[in-house]
Parts: structure tokens; C-alpha cells; sequence
């Protein structure tokens, strides 16, 4: 009860006049910087920060909170309307947010965005309440090793990503981990695949891979249609542009679901908004009565990964406000604006300070709250984005691509790795390989390498530390079944595949299934 009304106290001073103001201030411009490219959260909350240290500490962070939300919502806006990942949490999105949009429902998309986000941030926040002290002493027990089992786990679910093709999906993940290498080793100081370059010394930037392969190749796949053609339709109506009850029910579970997982994983430090959206969409896919639709425009691809990324907040929360640690990049730059205030982080935070510690879990509330009274009117403003004519929408993502790739290391040899990456991207859209599952190993490759090779320095290079201890052991376990389930799966979708008949003698043997087999290539939706 003492949680409670500690909480009722915070939003009581969360919601005064001045710190409404701001909170819809954060709000605006969190989305109008989020919107570019290589300015998610994290960046954008880091060149907003001189704007809140002029305010009193209370209100400053709740700003923060809106810059976060603000930002967080430009990431799905721009992952729908142009597939334009700005950050790695994003990269999922894309996968069916930007295939609705392509079958006029970029509305319903982004509508559905902000719903599940909102519903996943109050779980979140009454989660963060209520089970802090039992979630943070499960953090404290993650090490090196529980960390490692559950990257492994999660590179495997990269694969399942793939779909029909788990050979391609490895192909593609096998890429991605080898670019992730690229840069000096934390380890032992070496160099790795840099070719004598210093510009890749400290690696490829997210930014130039995840619009390489996602942006550009878009546009290089889509130059080919015809001259003339529309390649989105953008509906007229109203109720057009918002999900419909149809999609309020669809997406239930898969809301439910991505709430719990987002806010546990976002307790863990170092699990973070990306690990939450990717394992929640996974789940939500692999749970579905209709998997098949998954890739093709499902709004419960768009309801999981953003229910997960949002409530992922809350959790993160825990780690930084009760042991003072900052598990994600976003996190690390509230810490730093607590530092700046003369706030320490830790067990006594909420004791010592209550006057701010529980507004700010508030204002993570009403950050949410001042996000869908904002932007869901402006759903319709930011779809006649799409309004616009290919031949001026496609060299403006070019154009905007180029300037965000450059000014995050202004490094021209980040723009030449650019023009490589669409190649790459319009190349893997031909054959038929997903990207998605290259872009998450890149993200996921160096977590899992640290993780694995601390753990092996803690063991003095004995494996049997992966299984001694009983977490990471439940989580391989559970890895190893789904291996299984895997390949069972893939054996009784092979066998129950018709068997080509035979030809006569001078004939071409058809392929399995009498279909032609499919090049890869993306065609409109509403083509004539």
C-alpha cells in the first residue's frame, strides 16, 4: 500500500501545470529530432540534454520522459511509412509495419503503434511498482553466463525469423555476425577485417547497415515498376486510419505477451529494447494460429515488438532508479542526467529523495498518455507522406539517408559502405533473403561475444560453466528444444509437400507444388 500511495504522491506532482507543459513539450520535439535518421532515443535524449538542466530536477526528468516517448514514436513512424529503421529496436517493425502501409493500412499501423505502446507503458509502470525489489534480485543473479545462454537463445530465434527458408535466414544471420566483428577487439586491442582502414576501427555504424539494406534497397527494388505506377494506396476516410476492432482483437495476446517479456528483459541489464521487440515478435509469430501471415502485413507483428519495446521502459527503470546501473544506451544518458542533478542513483534514491524519484516513474505514464493525445491526430498528417509522388519521395530518402549516414561520424567512407549495403539489400530482395535476420545478428553478435568471452575468463576457459549454473543451463535447455522443434517441423513441412510428377521424356520437370519458383521481387500491392 506504501507503493501506492508513493506512486498517487508522484503523479501529483507529475501532473502540474508546469510539468504537463514540459512533458508535451519533450513530447514534440523527441519525434520531430527522433524522425531523422541515426536519432533514436538514445541520441536524441543526448543532444536534448542541455535543455533540461536549466529546469528543477523533477521536471527536467520528466521532460526526458517525453523526449524518450517522443522519440521512441518517431522510430515506428519512420520504420512504417518508408522502412527506415532509425534505430535497432525498429528493425523489427519494418518487417510487417512498412507491408501494411504497402496495403494502405499505414494508418491502422501507426495507430496500433501508439496503442500498444500506451497500454504496454501502463503495464510497465504499475509493474515497475509493484514487483522492483523481486525483478531487480532477479537481475542481480544475471551474470556472464546466464547473459551468453540467452543471446545464443536469441540468435537462434533469428533464424525461425527466416520463415520457409531457415537456410537463407542462416545465411543472412552468418553475415551479419561476421560484419559485427569488424572493428578493435575490446579484448586483446587487435584490429579485425579493418583492411588497414582506420574509419572501421570502431566498427560499421547500425545506422549505414540498417539503411543500406532497409531504405535504399527499398527504393533500388521499387525504381523498377513501371513509370506512372502508384506504389501505396492512402486511404481518404477517417476511420480508415485507425485500427479497427477486428485489429484490437487480433492483437490482444500479442499486446499481453510483449508487455510482460519487454518489461522482464528491460529489468535485465544490458537486455534492452532491441532483445525485448525481436523476442517478442518471435513469440507472438511463433504462437500464432496463422503464422503465415507474419511477413505479409499481420497488425500483430507491429502490436508485439512495440508492446515489448515500450513496456521495456518500465523495466529498464529498475536497474538504473534501485542498484544505480544503466542497462541501455537511453538509460545511461538518464544517469547521467541524474549525476548532473547531484542524485545517486540507488536503494536510498526513492527514500532520501521521493520528491523526484517517484515523479519520475509517473512521468513515464503521462509521457505515454501525452504521446497518443498528440500524435494520434497527426496519424493522418504524417500518412499523406505517402501521398507523395515516388519520383520526389524515393530521391528524398536518398537524400535524407546520405545526410544521416554522414553526420553520425562524418565519414565518407560511411556513405561509400551505404551505396554497398542497398546493393546488398537489393541483391538479398532478388534472391529472396531476409534482411531482418542479418541486421539482428549484427546487434546481437557483439552482446553475445562479450558475454561469452567473460564467462570464460571467469571459468579459466571451462565451457561446463554454461551448464553449472541454473539459469543460463534452463535457458539452454530450452534452446535445445527448440532446436528440435525446429527441425521437426521443417521435416513434416517437407514431407507434406506433393511430390513433382515426372515428366515426359523431353519435357522440363516442373518444380514441387506446380508453382513457379519466386524471384524475391516486391511487387505493389495495389499494382494494376
Amino acid at each position: 500500500m506504501g507503493s501506492l500511495q508513493n506512486l498517487f504522491d508522484g503523479f501529483g506532482a507529475a501532473f502540474s501545470p508546469l510539468n504537463l507543459f514540459w512533458v508535451a513539450v519533450g513530447v514534440v520535439i523527441g519525434t520531430l529530432v527522433g524522425i531523422l535518421p541515426g536519432l533514436g532515443p538514445p541520441a536524441t535524449l543526448a543532444i536534448l540534454l542541455p535543455l533540461t538542466t536549466s529546469l528543477p530536477p523533477a521536471t527536467g526528468l520528466i521532460l526526458m520522459a517525453g523526449i524518450y516517448h517522443g522519440a521512441k514514436f518517431a522510430g515506428s513512424t519512420t520504420a512504417i511509412l518508408l522502412n527506415i529503421p532509425t534505430e535497432p529496436s525498429s528493425v523489427v517493425l519494418c518487417i510487417d509495419g512498412h507491408q501494411l502501409a504497402r496495403k494502405g493500412r499505414a494508418g491502422p499501423a501507426m495507430g496500433m503503434s501508439a496503442i500498444s505502446g500506451f497500454v504496454a507503458s501502463t503495464f510497465g509502470v504499475l509493474a515497475l511498482t509493484f514487483a522492483a525489489p523481486l525483478v531487480a534480485e532477479l537481475a542481480v543473479d544475471f551474470g556472464p553466463p546466464e547473459y551468453a545462454a540467452l543471446m545464443a537463445f536469441a540468435l537462434l530465434l533469428v533464424i525461425m525469423m527466416a520463415g520457409a527458408s531457415p537456410l537463407k535466414g542462416f545465411l543472412s544471420m552468418a553475415l551479419g555476425l561476421l560484419l559485427s566483428t569488424v572493428g578493435v577487439d575490446i579484448f586483446s586491442g587487435q584490429t579485425r577485417f579493418t583492411f588497414g582502414s582506420t574509419g572501421l576501427s570502431d566498427g560499421i555504424e547500425f545506422i549505414t547497415l540498417s539503411v543500406g539494406l532497409f531504405a535504399v534497397g527499398e527504393v533500388l527494388i521499387n525504381v523498377e515498376t513501371k513509370m506512372g505506377r502508384p506504389l501505396f494506396t492512402v486511404p481518404r476516410k477517417m476511420r480508415e486510419l485507425l485500427p479497427t476492432r477486428a485489429d484490437l482483437r487480433a492483437s490482444r495476446g500479442a499486446i499481453a505477451q510483449g508487455s510482460l517479456l519487454g518489461f522482464v528483459v528491460g529489468a535485465l541489464p544490458g537486455g534492452g529494447s532491441t532483445v525485448a521487440s525481436f523476442l517478442s515478435y518471435t513469440l507472438a509469430k511463433r504462437t500464432s494460429k496463422t503464422p503465415e501471415r507474419f511477413g505479409k502485413g499481420a497488425i500483430e507483428g507491429v502490436a508485439a515488438p512495440e508492446a515489448a519495446n515500450n513496456s521495456e521502459s518500465g523495466g529498464a527503470m529498475i536497474p538504473l532508479l534501485s542498484l544505480g546501473l544503466p542497462g541501455t544506451a537511453s538509460t545511461a544518458v538518464m544517469l547521467a542526467a541524474l549525476l548532473l542533478y547531484g542524485l545517486q542513483p540507488g536503494p536510498l534514491l526513492f527514500t532520501q529523495h521521493p520528491e523526484i524519484g517517484w515523479p519520475v516513474i509517473a512521468s513515464l505514464y503521462i509521457g505515454n498518455v501525452a504521446l497518443l493525445i498528440l500524435n494520434l491526430p497527426m496519424i493522418p498528417v504524417w500518412v499523406k507522406i505517402l501521398k507523395i509522388p515516388y519520383w520526389v519521395l524515393y530521391p528524398a530518402i536518398l537524400v535524407l539517408a546520405v545526410v544521416g549516414v554522414y553526420s553520425v561520424r562524418s565519414s565518407m567512407l560511411d556513405v561509400f559502405m551505404l551505396t554497398g549495403f542497398g546493393l546488398l539489400g537489393y541483391l538479398f530482395r532478388k534472391v529472396g533473403i531476409p534482411a531482418a535476420p542479418m541486421l539482428m545478428a549484427f546487434v546481437l553478435g557483439p552482446m553475445a561475444e562479450n558475454a561469452i568471452r567473460q564467462s570464460l575468463v571467469l571459468s579459466d576457459d571451462n565451457p561446463a560453466i554454461f551448464v553449472e549454473r541454473p539459469i543460463s543451463a534452463t535457458v539452454l535447455g530450452i534452446a535445445a528444444v527448440a532446436v528440435v522443434g525446429l527441425l521437426v517441423t521443417g521435416r513434416r513441412r517437407r514431407a507434406a509437400l506433393p511430390k513433382a510428377p515426372v515428366p515426359p521424356a523431353g519435357e522440363p520437370a516442373a518444380p514441387a507444388g506446380g508453382e513457379p519458383e519466386s524471384t524475391g521481387t516486391t511487387e505493389p500491392t495495389n499494382a494494376p
